[in-house]
This record gives C-alpha cells, structure tokens and sequence, in this order.
C-alpha cells in the first residue's frame, strides 16, 4: 500500500466511512509491504474513533500484535487487555497474553490467564474446541517447566479427552508421568491405547522407558519423519565440494551451549580444538544466554557464532550453506530445542549426530553417530541408522569445572554421619521402577544406609518415600538434595560413598561429575545408547569394575562395596582421584585431536565417493513390533532371546506381507528359513 493510500484511509477512519473489515485489509497491505508502523497507527487511530463499536476487542487484539513485532511489550500489553475488557471471552487474547505474560518472566501470571480463559469458555464450537486444546497445552507446558507435574497432567488428560491425536500432547503426557515416576507409565485414562500411546513417545522419553534399541530406532524415524521430513531446498548442498587447501569447516547445531549439561561438558572443548585444523562456527538456537558464564566461555573460543533462535529452518539452513560448512554437527538431536528441519535441509554435505542425544536420529540425513567402542560395541551397530565412529571415550568434559571451596558437611545436607551415604543425582524421569525396587533391595541388606537423591518435587518425593515403605524400607532413608548453584553441588559430591545408576537411561554429565569429585559410579549396563554411556565414563575413568552386567550383579556388587567390600571402595575412590590429571574421561586434548581425525577421516571418504547412506529399511515393522513390547512389566535388557523376539515377530510379519532384507535381524537367512517354514507353523506363528 502507498503512502497516499495509508493517508486515504485515515480520512476514512476520521469521517467514521471506514468499516472494520475494510480497516484490516488496509493494515494488512501495510504490513505486507514492510510499513508495520503505519498500520499500527492506523488501528491506534481507528480505536480512538470507535470506542463503541462491538467488535472493537478484534482491532485491539491485532494491534497488539503489531505493537509485539514493533518491540513494545508494554503497549502489546495493554492492548490485550483492552481486547479483554471488551469481550473477557475472546479466548485467543487469553492465549497471547499469558505468552506474553510468560515471556516476561511471569509464569504464575501466565497461568493464571490461561485459566481465566479456559474458564470463559462455554459454547461448544470448533473454535472454542481449538482454543481450549492450546489454552490446556500452553498451561501444561508451563506447568511442567515449573515442576507441577501433577496439575500438568490434569491439563493434558483433558486435552487428549478432546483429541486423541496430537502427537505433542501425547509425548508431553509421557513425559510427565516419567518425571513423576507414576510407574506403570504406559496407562492413559483415555481411550488412548497403549500400543497408540507408546508409538508416540518422544524419543528421548524412550530411552527412559525401556532399554529396547530396536524400538527406539524404528522411534526416531517415525519422529524424524513426523517432524522434519527430508526436503529438497535451495540450501541442500548434498553434492557440494569439500574444498581441499583450507581448514574444514566445522558447524555446531545446538540449543544447550549456556549453563546447561551439554554446555558444561563441550565448553573446554571448543577451548581445546586445534584452530589450524578446523574453522569452528557456532549455531545457536536456544534461550537468550546473556551472562551465562558457560554461553561466554564458549563466544570467545569459537571464530564463528551466529544466533538463528529467531530465524526460520529456511533461513537458518541458507546461512550455514553460505558459510560453506563442511560437516555439520547435530548437537540436540532429538532433545528439546532441537531443529532437525535445518538438517533436513542438507545444508551439509556431511551431517553428523553426536554427543546431545543418547540414541539413533534413524533420519535420512544424519549419516555418521560419534560413540566409541563401549557405549556402541560392533554387534551393537544394528541399533543406528547412522554409521558409526569412535572416539576413546564419546563424551568431552570441562577440566575448568568450578568447584565451591567452602568445605560441606553432611549435618548441612541431612545426611547421617555414621551412615553409609548412597546417591543418585539423575533426574526424576529416570529412575524406572525397576531402578528404584534395585535401589530398595541395597537399602533393605545395608541398614546403616541412606539414599540421597535430588530434591525433585513435593509430590514425587512423597510419591517415592510411600514406594520405599512397600519394599519395607522406611520412606526417611531417602533423604532429598536441595537444588543449589553447580560450584556448591559438585563440591557436597565427595559427602556420598557411592553413587548407584539408573537404568535403562543412566547418569551422563551427573557421572562424569561424580568421577570428577572422587565419588566411585556403580552402573548396570544394557543394550541401548543411554544405558551404556555411564559404564564408558566409569571404564575411561580407570574403574571398569565398577560396571555390572546383570540387576542381581548391580544388587550384591552394591551390598558388597557397602559392607565387606569397603576396602575395596576406598581403593577405587583413591584411584579415580589419582587418575583424574591422566586418564581417558578427563584428557579433553586427546578427544579433540581424535575428534578432529574423525573429521579428516569424514572428508576423505565424502571426497572418494563413501558417504554412508543411512540404512532406514524395515524401520516400521520393528516400531511395530516394540510398542507391542509391555516394558512396563519386566526389563528387557535382562532378557537373553532380545533378537529371537523380533525375529519371530518378524517372520510372523514377512508371511503375511514379505519384508525385504534389512542388514540387521532380517537378513537373507532369515528370509530363507521363514519362506520354508511348513504352512502349519506359518499360520501359528502369524
């Protein structure tokens, strides 16, 4: 729209001739050239002339978010409450403004509105029905990043009541009932089955669910597929040129480089990258990190940093393929934040999942994994739709850590001083109910002993001591940690004699923390990515008998250390004290010339022609297969016949509709017997 169209349409607003319909259609044009303050203005201008009008809260609510765009959070502001004190019904002012009211920091406020507006809604209409979905996902969302779980899941069961396929409802409601450790955690009380239910968890709510890699696998593909379907684009530089006679250049994806795990694990490594080998840039995608001490370190080591938070995938993937990057690094993976549409981009000719997530993208455009040989032995490759790569030890760790100097004391934490001080410091999602009967039977052998665990919420902590009392364990030898500052949590550590894990999805930064303060890690080792990563940090710490390969192994090692092992408790605890200037877990020089050759080593056989093309074939079936699983009822990590499950299953599958080899269970072999099996045996087995 032109300037004398603008000033044509503000004559009509000031004779009263300028209809609301037409008063939008005039603000749009505006906008769509770019002249978002004129039409700002206009509708400021329209309001003042029509403060009678009956539709007067549809242009307060459109000029808040023209002021919103304009930067003025304050107007946007008093706008939607204008809006709503014209019409205290109209939900979508209700929606905004607790966005609004959340953006600023006020999450009680925001939830407060979101109420006010679930509340205000009475009419049954299609709208009212969307309105209140995303009222009840905004409110869940909060609620859980607030941990008020339990009010969180109130929300989200009305939601699926309204819908049961809203696949990021149904990843939330997962994910809520694991942070509470309400076990069994597949049961919905909708109509939601639970086959439905679990073939749409998130994937790395799956880790914490079972220790199934098969399923996990065909998992991520489904979600990789939902979210981020592989796409051609301007961007897509999947037959680009290395260029050689340069440094590579290196591209990092990630939301989580601030004080967050990931971000305390990876910041000496930036410091630590040799800069004549690589040319290091930064895509950072998550929260504003003014301040953050950890977001600082990180600035001032790479070359490159660019912030795409608020820059679309399309955008985002055209910058890094003007950069020119050579291999791109997945950092998120399937974690929160993340942004696989930028990867599915292929802004990269090479693009590489490592280090944010424990487990396979089982994407198209993911083609290598960073493990090593513990966390994805060889036999263990069938699990990945990636081709694998090691380093020594997969995970890098900070040997700046900042420690708390002041020296704690047990009567500071409630802790005994006589007793024997167990601890896990993992999340709440991950303590399975087959962890936590684990944890139990130690307790119930070694009375002078407690458990030490994160303060994690009100009602989960009530929640687990009422759990401890049916195993006959008092509920008062679980004694909870209050949440302090990193320098002050790492250095009340050493008060614990031995950290127990979790499984299926055990302790990561927590146990390299722990080894890093001298406290001895005893972990249980599966199948999957995440139930492997601990028994890695604790072997390239220098203490492989700390691993345990079966829960009856984990139970009588823990009960031995505790009491007729304490010897040789404090002989491991020396040793990983000693060994934390020499060995593998903490040699942060080492992992990055190693990190760097696996780059050399991507290059070179992108530039011969071998770039791995990710292998993606049955995934469905054995996703299928899985979620028919009930992971609830027994652990399948402790199963012996895992592949001979799947195959039956799968065979039972190819009768009914042939499936083509695979390389991983379902090889040409297995084709062969099953297309012999007697008619008989078909019909059973289908």
């Amino acid at each position: 729209m032109s300037q004398t169209a603008f000033v044509t349409a503000l004559q009509k607003v000031t004779t009263g001739d300028l209809a609301l319909n037409e008063l939008i259609a005039a603000a749009q044009q505006l906008s769509n050239t770019g002249q978002h303050d004129l039409a700002r203005q206009l509708y400021q201008i329209w309001i003042a002339m029509n403060g009678d009008h009956p539709l007067l809260f549809i242009a307060h609510f459109n000029c808040s978010t023209l002021l919103a765009q304009g930067g003025d959070a304050a107007g946007a502001l008093a706008s939607l409450r204008a809006a709503l004190a014209v019409n205290p019904d109209f939900a979508p002012a209700h929606i905004n403004l607790g966005s609004a009211l959340e953006r600023e920091g006020n999450a009680a406020g925001a939830v407060e509105q979101w109420k006010a507006g679930l509340e205000r809604l009475a009419a049954i209409t299609g709208d009212a029905v969307e309105y209140k979905i995303t009222l009840l996902k905004q409110l869940s969302r909060v609620l859980s990043d607030n941990q008020q779980h339990e009010a969180a899941e109130i929300a989200l069961t009305q939601c699926l009541d309204l819908g049961l396929n809203q696949r990021d409802v149904v990843e939330q409601y997962a994910a809520v009932r694991l942070a509470q450790c309400k076990w069994p955690i597949a049961t919905t009380p909708t109509k939601l089955t639970r086959d439905n239910f679990v073939s749409r968890f998130h994937p790395l709510s799956s880790c914490a669910y079972s220790d199934d890699p098969l399923q996990h696998l065909g998992l991520a593909h489904r979600y990789s597929d939902a979210v981020a379907p592989a796409i051609t684009s301007a961007s897509d530089r999947r037959n680009a040129t290395i260029a050689q006679g340069r440094r590579l250049r290196i591209g990092y994806v990630s939301s989580d480089l601030r004080a967050h795990a990931v971000g305390y694990l990876m910041a000496n490594l930036f410091e630590a990258h040799d800069p004549k080998q690589i040319e290091v840039f930064i895509y950072y995608c998550g929260i504003p990190a003014e301040g953050d001490g950890i977001n600082t370190r990180i600035k001032s080591a790479v070359e490159h940093w660019t912030d795409i938070r608020t820059i679309s995938d399309d955008e985002a993937a055209a910058k890094i393929a003007a950069d020119e990057i050579d291999i791109l690094i997945d950092v998120n993976g399937h974690t929160r934040d993340a942004r696989p549409g930028i990867f599915a981009r292929r802004p990269a000719p090479i693009q590489v999942n490592w280090l944010g997530y424990p487990g396979t993208m089982g994407s198209p455009y993911h083609h290598y994994i960073i493990g090593d040989d513990w966390v994805i032995p060889r036999d263990h490759e069938i699990y990945y739709s990636e081709r694998v790569l090691r380093l020594p030890c997969y995970q890098p760790n900070d040997r700046k850590r900042i420690v708390d100097t002041a020296a704690p004391q047990r009567s500071d934490h409630g802790l005994p001083e006589d007793a024997f001080v167990f601890c896990c410091f993992n999340a709440a999602h991950k303590v399975t109910r087959f962890s936590f009967e684990r944890w139990m039977a130690i307790l119930a052998q070694t009375p002078n002993s407690v458990m030490w665990l994160l303060d994690y919420n009100t009602e989960t902590n009530t929640r687990l001591r009422a759990a401890a009392e049916t195993y006959g364990v008092s509920g008062d030898r679980l004694i909870f940690a209050k949440k302090v500052p990193n320098p002050r949590h790492l250095a009340r550590y050493p008060l614990a004699d031995l950290f127990l894990d979790t499984a299926p999805y055990g302790a990561h930064t927590t146990a390299s923390d722990a080894l890093w303060m001298g406290v001895p890690v005893l972990t249980y080792a599966g199948r999957s990515f995440a139930s492997r990563v601990c028994a890695s940090l604790v072997r390239a710490a220098g203490a492989p008998e700390l691993i345990t390969t079966s829960p009856d192994a984990f139970i009588a090692r823990a009960i031995a250390l505790a009491t007729t092992d304490r010897l040789a408790l404090h002989e491991v605890r020396q040793r990983i004290i000693a060994n934390r200037d020499t060995c593998t877990l903490f040699d942060i020089d080492l992992l990055a010339r190693k990190l760097e050759g696996l780059y050399a080593q991507m290059a070179d056989e992108y530039h011969a022609g071998a770039l791995p093309r990710p292998n993606l074939a049955n995934l469905p079936a054995y996703l299928d297969i899985g979620v028919n699983i009930d992971h609830d009822s027994a652990e399948i990590s402790a199963a012996a016949d895992y592949h001979d499950i799947y195959r039956a299953a799968l065979a039972a599958r190819h009768y009914n509709t042939p499936l083509q080899a695979d390389a991983r269970l379902w090889t040409e072999n297995e084709i062969g017997a099953a297309d012999a099996m007697p008619a008989r045996k078909k019909t059973l087995a289908a």
